[in-house]
């Protein structure tokens, strides 16, 4: 099979990622109805065509955080990106640079700071988690700066991790004999990952946090760690507090109710990112695509709104611009497609979304991404 899609991406990541790490970026919480009607809203999101316009120049360039960029779109933070192919957050930011769109690295990243950046040739985004100890948030944001990023996801929808029934029950977590046993088991089935990313892609700690973790190549104790330092009691003020450090762009992800985006405007975020984290949080709360025209129409036009969770074509891409974004961000499909065919994968599956952005824009009428509107939408079931 050539894979177009990023459901063949998936296939073949699937195929070749041992069962706890492919449901680990595969799944969703609980019974993962979030996590479906992610993508099942897009597909209910009807466009208007319209013909004979004069389509010829198609631009899909636009400006995101500031910088330009050659479609909206942005490589979401995944954590423990290198773990699904061979740092494979290097993989990741080397596919965003070629494409020209943004690459963000995640707080529990594998690859550290400094490595993204000797991998990159332009500055990258950089995500945060607010954790307990505020020592360590100002040495990351420190670090994060000194190394170029000059955008921040500050990710608020996590006080606490959601309940993610898969990576109990394929034993990702657990430290008794029968996880073990489980684990080594689905290692056995991939002997390909084992020595291209399991051998030869070592380091796997936690890049951004080695220094702090007893034991970054752990996961267990990770998990165990970073539980202990999810902050529950922070609020809006220490998102001022953040603000008050960080002096780059600083955009709210996890933002599903227009009172929450007023708020982020109000303690000076520049944007926020419409997101139930995939799906892999609290399910049953409405799916991104159907929160942000309300959100849009609540904020717009004062700050940056992205939104992230179910895009899986430059289709989607195109139907979020119309309901209110400036652009979206891709979590599991880049995932999917390094995991499956490494950088190169990543590049294919970016081209392919231009080309269906370009088609989508074409057959509305319209040449440039200021020009998509919600005139460009036939009907939504909101």
């Amino acid at each position: 099979m050539i894979p177009v899609t990023p459901l063949d991406y998936r296939r073949l990541a699937e195929a070749r990622l041992p069962r706890f790490l492919f449901d680990y970026i595969d799944g969703g919480a609980n019974d993962e109805r979030t996590l479906a009607s992610n993508v099942d809203d897009f597909a209910r999101v009807l466009i208007k065509q319209q013909v004979l316009r004069n389509v010829d120049n198609l631009d899909t360039s636009t400006e995101i955080a500031g910088k330009p960029a050659s479609m909206p779109v942005v490589l979401a933070p995944v954590g423990m990106a290198g773990l699904f192919g061979r740092r494979g957050e290097v993989q990741g930011v080397r596919a965003a640079n070629a494409a020209g769109v943004p690459f963000t690295l995640s707080t529990v990243g594998i690859c550290p700071l400094d490595e993204i950046r000797s991998a990159s040739s332009v500055p990258f985004w950089f995500q945060l988690y607010m954790i307990r100890d505020r020592e360590v948030i100002r040495d990351l944001l420190q670090r994060a700066m000194a190394n170029g990023c000059d955008t921040l996801v500050f990710t608020v929808d996590l006080p606490m991790p959601g309940m993610r029934h898969r990576d109990v029950r394929n034993g990702m977590l657990d430290t008794g004999l029968r996880g073990k046993l489980g684990k080594v088991w689905q290692l056995g089935t991939r002997p390909g990952w084992v020595w291209d990313v399991g051998v030869k892609g070592k380091p796997h700690s936690f890049g951004n946090l080695a220094h702090v973790v007893p034991d970054p190549t752990d996961l267990a104790v990770f998990s165990q760690w970073i539980n202990r330092q999810f902050d529950t009691s922070v609020t809006w003020k220490d998102i001022e507090w953040l603000r008050g450090i960080w002096k780059g762009k600083l955009l709210i992800k996890g933002i599903l109710q227009t009172g929450d985006a007023r708020d982020a405007l109000a303690v000076g975020a520049d944007g926020l990112i419409v997101s139930n984290h995939g799906g892999r949080q609290l399910d049953s709360v409405a799916s991104s695509i159907s929160k942000l025209p309300a959100i849009a129409e609540a904020v717009g036009g004062q700050m940056e709104i992205l939104m992230d969770g179910g895009v899986r074509s430059g289709v989607d891409v195109f139907k979020a611009i119309a309901l209110g974004a400036s652009a979206v961000m891709i979590g599991r499909p880049w995932v999917w497609a390094m995991a499956g065919a490494g950088e190169q994968g990543v590049r294919d599956l970016l081209a392919v979304f231009k080309r269906e952005l370009e088609i989508a824009m074409a057959l509305s009428g319209v040449t440039r991404i200021a020009d998509i509107s919600r005139d460009n939408i036939d009907s939504t079931p909101w």
